[in-house]
């Protein structure tokens, strides 16, 4: 019976992938090599990570003559200091809406001056600001504004980013390539892979090149130094390679099917879950609703037995990946771009059947 991973991360990526990266695994490109040997020096590599990175770039509608893209090691966490410790000179805006948000704003701190300008935690992180909140908050004036658009713990996704008076890092991990968004308003775009680009290992960052101008001149640790990466082609040290392989696979579905059409599924599924937990008694949606996010779902069931039959069905349809995360508990379906609205109308009809029982 088909598996229906609902899973934060790493997350469901197409059947096509999935089999071209397992027959590299074996034989890549007819060379008689595994991908997992192939070395990251050899133009079979060069050539995949050189048509990765202008994918991605193709993909967020940016040109390598305004933006740089990079392959990196260490997750959004290492972003979370690495891009202060390259950017923050004087004070930095940050834009706390939950867990990673606030892990990024402890980094920052370690190294500048960092000023709140919201904090999630005064509305228990239901809601994220819109449009016109965000064009109110005073963001001139600081080295760059952080906030992270998409927050999986708590279910909450930013649907539109103002107009904000400094240049703005993000954090993308959860929700890049998930819907139709203009990138290039950002000055530096991160995300970990594991969520909608490829399997974890590999991180992309995405510079604006006149942005580079502002990195604060101080005795730089060369590992940190994001120009010893660009400078290196993202291979200042050993790369991914089978993460990066895998998520130019990923990045050329994406091509295929379209962003639009990407963005019109995800729509079609949240609108179903979110629709379906609205008509519950017992199952109950934890974000504001203009703040809910279309990748992962949160909600609580009020009464014990109906979650304990819940749970039940849930492993019995095959259904992975549910639970919500340690810190907050309750459930979280997360839909990640190659979910399909099939393994989602199981997951309404097991909420239905159980609400009902």
């Amino acid at each position: 019976m088909k598996s229906h991973n609902f899973g934060a991360g790493p997350c469901i990526l197409p059947t096509t992938v999935f089999e071209e990266a397992a027959e590299a695994v074996k034989n890549f490109n007819g060379s008689g090599l595994s991908i997992l040997e192939t070395s990251h020096r050899s133009k079979a590599f060069v050539d995949v990570i050189e048509e990765a990175r202008d994918l991605l770039l193709k993909l967020m509608g940016l040109s390598s003559k305004t933006h740089t893209a990079l392959f990196m090691h260490g997750g959004a966490s290492l972003q979370f200091a690495m891009a202060p410790y390259n950017f923050l000179g004087q004070s930095a805006g940050y834009i706390n809406t939950g867990v990673w948000s606030k892990k990024a704003i402890a980094e920052a701190q370690k190294i500048g001056g960092v000023t709140l300008l919201f904090d999630g935690e005064t509305v228990d992180y239901k809601s994220v600001p819109n449009k016109m909140g965000l064009d109110s908050l005073p963001t001139e004036g600081y080295d760059y504004i952080h906030l992270t658009s998409n927050n999986t713990i708590y279910g909450t996704q930013f649907k539109e980013f103002g107009t904000l008076g400094s240049p703005t890092i993000i954090d993308m991990s959860s929700d890049i390539f998930s819907t139709r968004r203009d990138y290039s308003g950002f000055d530096l775009i991160y995300a970990g892979a594991q969520k909608n680009i490829g399997p974890a290992g590999t991180t992309i960052v995405v510079i604006k090149n006149q942005f580079l101008e502002q990195i604060v001149s101080r005795n730089q640790l060369s590992m940190l130094d994001y120009r010893k990466h660009i400078d290196a082609d993202s291979m200042f040290n050993t790369p991914t390679v089978f993460s990066i392989y895998t998520s130019l696979l990923n990045l050329k579905w994406l091509e295929e099917k379209t962003i639009s059409i990407v963005s019109e599924n995800n729509s079609k599924k949240a609108a179903l879950l979110y629709d379906t937990l609205d008509k519950s008694v017992h199952f109950k949606g934890f974000a504001d609703k203009e703040s809910r996010s279309e990748m992962n779902v949160t909600f609580t069931i009020e009464n014990s037995v109906v979650a304990e039959a819940f749970d039940l069905k849930c492993k019995e349809e095959n259904i992975v990946g549910i639970k919500g995360h340690r810190l907050v508990g309750g459930y979280r379906a997360s839909m990640y771009n190659a979910l399909s609205l099939e393994s989602v109308k199981v997951l309404t009809d097991i909420i239905e059947h159980t609400d009902n029982a």
